[in-house]
């Protein structure tokens, strides 16, 4: 059997951003499926004991601006800490990308997904307004229908679905990795993620 990853986030995650590029090519490296689940963290912290953003103490806020601002450099990664469009509600970004990657498939998923990452910390867009989710597409040579798609029970469902999923596995924060049941959350796990693929998975039963 093929082994395969969870991929849990949240479309408006600047450590998603970070990190998705180089986590897709070590997948496909690896030769491992990538299961797509973005998530609703409004529902995952209350379980989890997190904190939105806005409600995290002013230290641990001020030290996420230095964090992210060193990190994009080391990365060579453009990243504006502090986005015009940000707190942004990521929830129809999220639907789409389920609904794009039920109909096209996890290539174009992991596609839509860095198109978003990138509007939200790069480009300066409003991945909340349902213009700019419809230029994205487009931009990715998508059909316009997924928008439609996006809004259907089926797409709430198994977004519902995907984060009752992430709060199962115990994940708290994006992005997480579980491979074989175990997390690796942010993308400075990226190395550990790697090294887990290419290890033997465990026998079943064993």
């Amino acid at each position: 059997m093929s082994r395969s990853i969870d991929y849990y986030f949240t479309p408006q995650s600047p450590w998603t951003y970070l990190g998705h590029a180089r986590f897709a090519e070590i997948a496909k490296a690896a030769g491992v499926a990538v299961r797509v689940r973005p998530i609703d963290f409004g529902a995952v912290f209350p379980v989890s004991g997190g904190l939105p953003l806005g409600k995290r103490a002013p230290q641990r806020q001020a030290y996420r601006l230095v964090d992210l601002a060193r990190i994009s450099k080391y990365l060579g990664m453009p990243l504006n800490p502090t986005p015009k469009f940000f707190p942004v509600v990521g929830d129809d970004a999220a639907k789409l990308i389920i609904a794009v990657d039920l109909n096209d498939g996890t290539d174009a998923a992991m596609k839509i997904c860095a198109a978003l990452f990138e509007s939200v910390w790069v480009r300066q867009r409003n991945i909340a307004d349902p213009k700019v989710l419809e230029a994205l597409l487009d931009e990715c040579s998508l059909s316009g229908r997924r928008m439609a798609q996006s809004l259907s029970q089926t797409v709430q469902e198994l977004y519902e679905d995907y984060t009752q999923q992430a709060i199962d596995a115990k994940v708290f924060g994006a992005p997480s990795y579980v491979i074989d049941g175990e997390i690796f959350w942010g993308q400075d796990r990226l190395d550990f993620v790697e090294r887990a693929l290419k290890s033997q998975p465990p026998r079943q039963g064993a």
